[in-house]
């Protein structure tokens, strides 16, 4: 019988591509996708809430970075972050939105792809875009079943606060997925909060980030995100979950740091650039990538250009244009499948790619060392006597352990911002 199965597969060796894409065209399942989404992946290296958990356990910060495209998603692959979000605030640092709010399912669920294909260890997780999950229990299991099946994410993340919220979150997590809840600032209910603001700065706001927390932590959710609330009130809702918190701009307490701040890493790439190019977008070739038109700046703007060539020989000369992608012009992808099919006439001006990789592990090695977020990066403030008013809810709730370490925040807050024999300033 072992025999007979060599001969076999002796014979159909050489013809198992052509086999395996016959079987593939009487599937009804595109060749990208399996059960967990469109990237291959790999049990043994991707992080896995089992991972964050022994993470938290231990007491080993947790890091979290925003993507919204295949080239972020590369980048935070191979600086190791523990996971990627595919936030909807790619409403506005990508689409140019003043909110989150007009991105749309489809919109989002490009994205998830585009980092799905690129991300091959961290958790991924996607958000629900606004108006997609808000309107019943049915609506909000089935954007977040598109998200895992049609975008490729392990995960999905919603905005708490209101009743309905945690009961989508909790209908989500009995259809058999993880979520992430978000408390403090939540972007999609700035039409309520009066725009972006901090949230948490008096007792009632502070106790409700905590109540809220915890509401969605007994409903299921793996973790929370806290975000734009003072440092005591993020070491409160730490210190009362069991779950781990991840801050964005919550102070240094929290389990874990999230950095939505990616795109800024590209600023001073154009301001190098204008000093030697005038550089054009002449088109979008595909979600978030663009062709680069650009001539060399001085004989572009040829207002005071004296010789004897007529304008026309000019522009046939000195200024014909040319086109490269984006993303190679400025050398982003530094990563060894991308040089494949990166062509040899295109030149790269900056090595951005290199820049991000570096930036993106300083980042991870400040989280996990603790040095970052520091005083400078820890902006909101609660006042002392609404502290006092905080602790004493916190007591009241039965909160004993929280409201000893929003106290022991709000002194390590206090006296690193104090100078000597002066005062702490609350904002």
């Amino acid at each position: 019988m072992a025999l007979l199965y060599r001969a076999i597969a002796t014979v159909t060796k050489p013809i198992a591509p052509r086999l395996h894409n016959l079987i593939r065209c009487m599937s009804n399942v595109p060749e990208n996708t399996v059960y967990g989404g469109p990237k291959t992946q790999n049990p043994n290296q991707r992080v896995t809430l089992t991972h964050l958990k022994q993470k938290h356990r231990k007491g080993e910060p947790i890091t979290m970075v925003t993507a919204y495209d295949y080239p972020s998603a590369v980048h935070l692959d191979t600086a190791s972050i523990d996971i990627c979000l595919v936030g909807d605030s790619a409403a506005m640092v990508v689409h140019g939105y003043d909110t989150t709010l007009p991105i749309t399912l489809d919109e989002m669920l490009v994205h998830c792809r585009s980092v799905a294909r690129g991300a091959k260890t961290p958790l991924l997780v996607g958000d629900l875009p606004f108006g997609t999950y808000e309107s019943s229990t049915h609506q909000a299991v089935d954007t977040a079943v598109r998200i895992l099946k049609e975008g490729g994410m392990d995960a999905i993340k919603l905005e708490g606060g209101s009743p309905s919220r945690i009961t989508a979150a909790k209908a989500i997590v009995e259809a058999g997925i993880a979520v992430m809840g978000h408390v403090g600032l939540t972007p999609q209910a700035i039409s309520v909060l009066g725009g972006f603001r901090p949230q948490g700065k008096n007792v009632a706001s502070a106790v409700k980030v905590v109540e809220t927390a915890l509401a969605l932590q007994e409903v299921g959710c793996f973790s929370v995100v806290l975000e734009c609330v003072p440092a005591p009130v993020a070491a409160a809702a730490t210190s009362a979950l069991r779950i781990p918190t991840i801050g964005i701009g919550a102070g240094p307490f929290c389990s874990g740091q999230c950095d939505m701040n990616y795109s800024l890493i590209l600023q001073f790439v154009f301001q190098i650039l204008q000093h030697r190019y005038h550089v054009f977008i002449c088109g979008v070739l595909s979600c978030n990538e663009l062709g680069v038109c650009f001539v060399n700046h001085p004989a572009f703007l040829a207002h005071d250009y004296v010789g004897e060539e007529s304008w026309d020989t000019l522009i046939l000369d000195r200024i014909a244009m040319q086109v490269l992608v984006y993303h190679d012009l400025l050398g982003m992808m530094q990563h060894p499948h991308h040089a494949k099919v990166t062509p040899k006439f295109c030149k790269q001006f900056v090595r951005v790619g290199d820049v991000i990789n570096k930036a993106l592990s300083e980042y991870k090695e400040e989280v996990t060392s603790g040095s970052f977020p520091g005083p400078s990066h820890t902006p909101y403030k609660i006042n002392a006597a609404d502290v006092d008013g905080f602790l004493t809810e916190l007591q009241r709730l039965g909160l004993e352990k929280a409201a000893s370490a929003a106290a022991a925040a709000a002194e390590k807050i206090e006296t690193v911002e104090s100078p000597v024999g002066g005062s702490p300033i609350h904002n």
